[in-house]
């Protein structure tokens, strides 16, 4: 009897990661391995304590346990400027926030971090966050910004403007101000899974590079799919998957390597060590 598990692979249910799993549906890779679809914080959770080898994990939670952890190379989700999913909304110019309350209408612990180091570091505000339900005309009714991921973020970048509120985005923002790409989620094993069966990481990953590589060249048909069951139509989508940045090389890890600097100065990480992070060998 072959007493080798299936790898326990973790698969965020969130549209930015729609893109590196459309191909393991159709390859059909996910036999291959114990998926588990839960919320970025879950996942993350679970990775650390060792209840999954491998999984999408915010940048910011990846810092936090480097030491455990192994990078998949080339794959990631990030921008190179805007990332239409990742705002800050406002009525005043940021400029004016000084003083003010910011609503932080999400749990992501990278987008949440890049909002406060930008306000504080590039603008030299001092403001106050507090946490909110992820309703824009709620948030706007208690503070004077709220910072919104994801879904919600997107529908902003098309609604807020209509109610005369302004929506910065901050993968823009993180490049105009390091002149890098910014990741905000990367894909990592434990490092005692990956030295333990290296054969089998390198299956996974093998496995999402073919299903990124497929989808990218069929965003079209993929938008169209997922707009049957998502509050945006199809051309919507296919931009927002235009404008993310799946790729994990080298200007991708200096922009990690940056923001990862700015997280350490600010103490809500430890320091990578020297010539980090460190990628799995293929």
């Amino acid at each position: 009897m072959n007493d080798v598990r299936r790898p326990r692979v973790g698969h965020i249910e969130f549209l930015n990661c729609l893109p590196i799993y459309w191909g393991l549906m159709r390859s059909g890779a996910l036999i291959d391995v114990e998926l588990t679809r839960a919320t970025p914080v879950e996942l993350n959770d679970a990775l650390v304590a060792g209840e999954l080898d491998i999984a999408p994990i915010s940048l910011v939670e990846y810092l936090r346990h480097a030491e455990d952890l192994l990078l998949l190379p080339g794959v990631a989700v990030g921008s190179d400027g805007p990332v239409l999913s990742v705002n800050i909304v406002h009525e005043r110019p940021l400029e004016a926030l000084q003083g003010g309350r910011v609503a932080l209408g999400s749990s992501s612990r990278t987008g949440v971090l890049l909002a406060q180091m930008l306000l504080a570091e590039r603008y030299g505000l001092t403001t106050e966050f507090f946490r909110a339900e992820p309703d824009v005309p709620r948030m706007m009714r208690e503070a004077d910004a709220g910072v919104v991921i994801g879904d919600v973020a997107l529908r902003a970048m098309y609604e807020a403007p209509k109610q005369g509120l302004t929506v910065t985005d901050l993968g823009s923002q993180w490049r105009q101000w390091s002149g890098l790409p910014m990741v905000f989620a990367v894909w990592a094993v434990r490092r005692e899974f990956a030295q333990q069966h290296p054969g089998i990481v390198k299956g996974v990953h093998d496995a999402f590079q073919r299903s990124l590589s497929l989808c990218l060249s069929e965003l079209d048909a993929v938008a169209e799919s997922a707009a049957r069951w998502e509050p945006f139509d199809a051309a919507t989508l296919a931009g927002y998957f235009r404008a993310l940045d799946f790729s994990l090389g080298e200007r991708q890890l200096d922009g990690l390597r940056a923001f990862a600097r700015k997280a350490a100065q600010a103490g809500e990480v430890p320091p990578l060590p020297a010539g980090g992070p460190e990628l799995f060998q293929i």
